[in-house]
């Protein structure tokens, strides 16, 4: 086994040592840059995000971040943070509430709320929040890796 491989294999949390309750977060400010990053790798350029101009005669006035962006944000504690490596999506209901400002930072945090024993599956709340403001709700429904034998 490589030593990257090692690297990962220390970060596996496996179905039997997730609980209902347990949970994680992380945050990050969503800047200039991602929103321009997120638009060339997804083609969505939607002037909403990225014309000044534009947004400023939208119902916010001012330009958006992404709603994917920010729901991807969901993506990186799952799989660098909670439940971690080898987790993969089995499912996801998103409900975009409120916009993300340019410059806001953006706090995800997810909540094991059910164990599917037979199938070894967790169900977790997401709430995506700018200050106390929520911005995401949601859903995810995450299959656990197997343990070697």
């Amino acid at each position: 086994m490589t030593k990257k491989e090692q690297k990962y294999i220390k970060g596996i949390r496996y179905f039997d040592e997730i609980s209902e309750g347990m949970s994680a977060e992380t945050s990050r400010i969503i800047g200039e840059k991602d929103i321009i990053a997120f638009a060339e790798v997804t083609g969505d350029k939607n002037p909403i995000h990225l014309d000044v101009e534009y947004a400023a005669g939208s119902i916010f006035g001012q330009r958006i971040g992404h709603g994917m962006l920010v729901a991807g944000l969901i993506s990186a504690v799952f799989g660098c943070h909670f439940p971690g490596n080898g987790w993969v999506y089995v499912n996801q209901s998103l409900q975009f509430r409120n916009p993300v400002f340019i410059g806001e930072r953006v706090t995800i945090t997810v909540t094991a709320k059910k164990l599917i024993f037979t199938k070894q599956l967790v169900e977790f709340d997401i709430v995506a929040t700018v200050e106390e403001k929520k911005i995401i709700t949601g859903v995810a429904t995450l299959m656990s890796p197997k343990r070697s034998a």
